[in-house]
């Protein structure tokens, strides 16, 4: 079976660095040398050289009570000052901070010194509303300024913030509000969605109204944002308006420096219990980590570079590249409200060719989505500013890795194609840009100071050309400190599994290529066994994909009481291909083509052509809403989804 799927991890085209791009690179083949001589020197030495500590550290990690881990816990320093202040003082006051642009086309332009202001007068707020070190604040805010100067200014007070997507429904805001114990919510009236203003701040009064369960309501104030203009109910004594009380607030606010180990934020996750998980991250080594990929992953040179992470930052990928990564490093950075096809497809691009983007970091279902329009929209826009591509979210196929470079990089861009989770707080593993020789469709190797191995179930290493289980085998700056009042389930879903070896288990499968590079091959829970013979979704995925019609494809595990499971595919078809051919058998012929490239065990049982796939607004498949419709269950929870109606679509669709 092993030698069927190869040319899915062996893929011929390769790309070396240019010579230019390698003699003008941030990082270079040393920091792997440097790492390897002396790791927790290496981190020693990125965190003095990308923060400023106003208490210096004398010691770089204690790991006396693994999975507790402590980094630079005797340093101090303050967050929010790290990406505000100090390139203020350092004569960069006047460098715009945000490139924010409104969903409707309404723009701002926020320099680091507008922001600092905003984010001192939103301190001194804060303040007088009684936030102290420690004090959870819940922010459920749209793409708008306001919410990366509420992330700041919460972390400048010492306090924990939790950022709620707000996509969110009422129930799993107060769920959150309630695990947190948040003192108080800024919110706003509403933002822009496709066109309308969705409304946010009904959503929290219904979260915070008693409803009799005898749980006791923590919140204390609700501070709103105006921007949506939508009527909302006031709530007198309990609501503020931003505008009014940011104003209204002294100018001037010195940032108190904390332990490194000072909680930062709790980010909820989801969990296989259903109850959400709440992972907690603290500062310091957070904070180092976030600024050491982002400078050295994306080439960053914050003079001439203007970057754009299109992740929302209801997620972690916002957190830490749209927030802290760029801001701590002085990035310019574009802020998108919006949806990339609103008013029409290719608003990004529109976007990119207005602010010169030099760096784009997106995910492999936005670039597959694209694929599906076809190559002529962004052909129509000016993409030469672009000179960094990244990848996050999931694995990406190969084709799309290709299209993405050759396409939207005009053929000579370098695409950083990552992986990482909420819980490593920060990327993981990914090329190096100027020097990595890249692959199409391989996340390569772990990046200098970051310990990855992939093991079987007995904790050994697989060897080359061989897949396994993703582990971390040592402990790293930016690891998750636990799940908020929970330790022992922090120790039981991430360190039990090799708990006598000490590594911590992704979650994830993933395979070693003949060079030892690796291969994602996405959650294990996204394995099937058919047959007995274990396949995974990413691979089948792939082979789809590879099909001149297909724009994109998602593979699930049924149930099946003759094979215990069976693949079955969604995929969506090239508008290209349709045009020309139409959709006719074309699913018997997707089943022959899988046959073909993989084996006849892999050949889906069922092939479903759909219009779209349900996708959270980061871009990931929600597959488990998929698995709902293939063993013909009520589709669970869609509040997640960018778009809540998609599944009622494709249950109509596959009937």
């Amino acid at each position: 079976m092993s030698s069927q799927i190869d040319h899915l991890f062996t893929e011929s085209r390769r790309f070396a660095p240019s010579p230019e791009f390698a003699a003008q690179a941030v990082a270079g083949a040393d920091l792997y040398e440097r790492a390897k001589a002396d790791r927790e020197g290496f981190w020693g030495e990125q965190a003095q050289e990308l923060l400023h500590w106003e208490k210096p550290f004398t010691q770089v990690l204690d790991w006396s009570t693994p999975p507790f881990a402590k980094w630079f816990a005797d340093g101090e320093l303050n967050v929010a000052y790290n990406c505000l202040d100090r390139h203020v003082e350092a004569g960069n006051g006047d460098r715009v901070a945000l490139l924010w642009e409104g969903e409707p086309g309404d723009s701002r332009r926020v320099t680091y010194a507008e922001l600092t202001d905003e984010v001192k007068r939103l301190a001194n707020v804060l303040t007088d509303l009684g936030i102290e070190a420690g004090d959870r604040v819940a922010i459920y805010l749209p793409m708008i300024p306001e919410a990366i100067a509420s992330m700041l200014a919460v972390a400048r007070v010492g306090a924990i913030h939790s950022v709620v997507f707000g996509g969110f429904s009422a129930d799993s805001l107060r769920s959150r509000i309630d695990d947190a114990g948040a003192k108080l919510v800024i919110t706003a009236d509403g933002g822009y969605r496709k066109g309308k203003v969705s409304a946010l701040k009904p959503a929290v009064d219904q979260a915070l109204a008693d409803r009799g369960d005898g749980a006791q309501l923590t919140v204390e104030h609700v501070l709103v944002v105006r921007r949506g203009e939508n009527d909302v109910e006031w709530t007198e004594g309990r609501d503020l308006w931003w505008h009014e009380a940011v104003s209204a607030a002294p100018a001037d606010h010195v940032a108190q420096a904390f332990p490194a180990e000072n909680p930062l934020y709790i980010l909820y996750t989801s969990g296989t219990t259903g109850k959400p998980k709440g992972i907690l991250h603290t500062s310091g080594g957070y904070l180092t980590q976030a600024a050491y990929t982002h400078r050295n992953v994306f080439d960053l040179h914050p003079e001439t570079d203007v970057y754009w992470c299109t992740a929302d930052i209801g997620w972690v990928t916002g957190h830490t590249y749209v927030t802290y990564g760029p801001l701590a490093n002085g990035a310019t950075q574009v802020l998108y409200e919006g949806t990339p096809e609103f008013p029409k497809p290719g608003r990004w691009w529109d976007i990119v060719e207005k602010y010169g983007v030099t760096i784009l970091y997106t995910a492999p279902t936005a670039i597959r989505g694209f694929m599906k329009q076809g190559r002529v929209i962004p052909q129509q826009r000016d993409l030469s500013s672009l000179r960094v591509l990244g990848s996050v979210g999931e694995p990406i196929n190969p084709e799309a890795w290709v299209w993405y470079r050759d396409v939207i990089g005009g053929g000579k861009t370098p695409i950083v194609d990552t992986w990482w989770q909420t819980e490593t707080g920060a990327i993981m593993v990914s090329a190096l840009p100027g020097v990595t020789e890249t692959k199409p469709g391989s996340a390569q190797v772990p990046l200098p100071g970051i310990s990855i191995d992939v093991v079987d179930e007995k904790a050994e290493h697989v060897g080359n050309g061989n897949g396994g289980l993703l582990v971390v085998t040592e402990p790293w700056p930016s690891m998750l400190r636990g799940i908020w009042g929970d330790p022992e389930r922090y120790r039981e879903t991430y360190w039990e599994k090799f708990e006598s070896h000490g590594y911590y288990f992704a979650g994830d499968g993933a395979r070693l290529d003949e060079d030892g590079d690796v291969w994602l091959l996405g959650r294990v829970d996204d394995v099937m066994n058919v047959s007995g013979h274990r396949l995974s979704t990413a691979e089948i995925e792939s082979s789809l994909v590879a099909h001149e019609a297909t724009a994109e494809a998602a593979v699930v595990g049924a149930s099946d009481e003759t094979t215990g499971q069976a693949v079955v595919a969604f995929v969506i078809l090239k508008e290209s291909y349709l045009t020309q051919h139409g959709p006719d058998g074309l699913a018997n012929q997707l089943r022959a083509w899988v046959g073909e490239q993989i084996g006849p065990i892999a050949r889906p049982r069922d092939v479903y052509i759909v219009g779209e796939l349900p996708k959270t607004r980061s871009g990931k498949i929600m597959r488990r809403l998929l698995r709902d419709v293939a063993e013909g269950r009520e589709v669970g929870d869609t509040q997640t989804l960018a778009d809540t109606a998609v599944m009622s679509v494709i249950s109509a669709q596959v009937r």
